[in-house]
């Protein structure tokens, strides 16, 4: 954990969570909201997953991330994120990301961190 010096005088821990296709710094944690720096590895991906009341939205700070989106239709998308770009999953959205290259993202979301429902997962997570 790092502590960043804010302008308004109070600190902030930043929290590293390691994962197995890199990690994320959780910079904001309230009860309205959360903010992470997502670092995502070449050639890893995320679960396939999905979230029941998560609603998140990522920009793209560096790097090529490949994401899969599977609606509630069933309609199956796949994206390709470049520096810049910006994409909501909203809840009940089915998902992954994919690093062509080592990736940067930046996440915002409602504070249901636990809110996760994998359907699949390379490094054996349930």
């Amino acid at each position: 954990m790092t502590t960043q010096q804010s302008s308004g005088g109070s600190t902030n821990v930043i929290k590293r969570v390691d994962k197995p296709w890199g990690y994320e710094l959780w910079w904001a944690i309230t009860d309205r909201y959360v903010g992470k720096i997502i670092h995502l590895l070449s050639g890893h991906s995320m679960s396939y997953q999905y979230h029941e009341k998560k609603d998140e939205t990522m920009y793209l700070l560096t790097g090529k991330v490949l994401v899969e989106l599977d609606t509630e239709d069933d309609a199956h998308t796949k994206i390709t994120l470049l520096p810049g770009d910006a994409l909501r999953i909203p809840p009940l959205t089915k998902h992954r990301m994919s690093a062509v290259e080592d990736s940067e993202i930046i996440e915002v979301s409602s504070p249901e961190i636990d809110d996760i429902i994998r359907l699949e997962d390379k490094y054996g997570r349930v």
